[in-house]
């Protein structure tokens, strides 16, 4: 039954996947006859970015892991397959957390703290892409061209409440214990000490303030180096921009592509924040749909590989506990 269910959960992980991929191929196809082989570089230049994230969520995890069973390794090869579920398959960009956990408590560290120290490093991913949000922004009015798009930035800016008050309610407001006490009679749970345990340990990881900065600091720089991303493209069209104009580009681009979170893999939200914002540059619907193209290609080819050695990881997991 174990063997049955992992084989059906492969092939719909693969299917999602290729349906994912399939709705970009054209687009995929048409940016590399343009930019070439080229475009390659942009799978090693984005471990920098992997690299970073890891680092600041092995930082939080170091308290609960003091023997260090979770290595830098580890967590980054976590790191890329998160990100991997996240961009590849149709989920809400939540589902690479929960892979995470699962990948992560094969070390054997318990559910709680790994959980605990997700839930603030995608708190810490918020706050960071409204400082990057903010920094796209400036440079945007300062291209004297912020009118044709009040709606958008107003929408951003409106949203600001939703990290803070989520901030304010995992410190203060026991959130997840109390949950469980809403919940438990309605579904039939009883009471357990896992929702308190979890509340315990996101209230130590918000404690610990300059762990905190650093890894919001490192996700911050993440997030700007991605940047390099549409300036290349944009030199491999033929088209260069500068680098101030990329980050612009990207910031906005990536903030309203996390404000739309709920839209599976993000399809489509790229490339409409790409368009909208690329106009303001004078880049054509084209060469922005190509951007968000190399984008994805990036995507795929950082992403299946991680996303194979998983599921290779799986399917020995799954022998061995055959052979037990």
């Amino acid at each position: 039954m174990k063997a049955a269910a992992y084989i059906a959960g492969l092939l719909g992980l693969a299917l999602l996947t290729v349906l994912v991929i399939h709705a970009d191929v054209p687009a995929m196809l048409r940016a590399w006859r343009l930019a070439g082989a080229a475009l390659l570089w942009l799978v090693p230049y984005r471990l920098l970015f992997f690299v970073l994230y890891a680092v600041g969520w092995r930082a939080m995890l170091r308290p609960f892991d003091p023997s260090a069973k979770a290595g830098y390794g580890y967590v980054l090869w976590v790191t890329t397959v998160r990100e991997a579920v996240d961009r590849l398959l149709p989920v809400a960009s939540v589902g690479g957390s929960v892979v995470g956990v699962r990948l992560m408590r094969w070390t054997g560290l318990g559910i709680a703290p790994v959980s605990a120290t997700i839930i603030v490093e995608i708190l810490l991913t918020l706050f960071a892409l409204y400082v990057f949000g903010a920094l796209a922004t400036l440079i945007l009015l300062g291209s004297g061209a912020s009118g044709e798009h009040r709606e958008v930035l107003a929408v951003l800016a409106l949203s600001l409440p939703i990290p803070l008050g989520s901030l304010l309610l995992l410190r203060y407001g026991a959130v997840f214990a109390r949950l469980e006490r809403f919940l438990g009679p309605m579904v039939g749970l009883e009471r357990g000490e896992t929702a308190a345990s979890l509340d315990a340990d996101l209230r130590a990881c918000l404690a610990r303030l300059g762990t905190l900065l650093l890894a919001g600091a490192l996700q911050l720089l993440a997030l700007i180096t991605a940047s390099f991303e549409i300036w290349w493209a944009m030199r491999l069209f033929d088209h260069p921009i500068s680098l101030t104009s990329s980050v612009m580009l990207e910031g906005l681009t990536q903030a309203v592509r996390h404000l739309a979170f709920i839209v599976p893999a993000g399809l489509g939200v790229q490339e409409a924040a790409l368009v909208l914002f690329g106009h303001t540059l004078g880049i054509s619907t084209e060469l922005a749909l190509g951007v968000s193209a190399v984008k994805r290609v990036r995507e795929v080819l950082c992403g299946v590989p991680p996303l194979l050695s998983w599921q290779w990881l799986e399917a020995r997991r799954l022998r061995a506990a055959k052979s037990e």
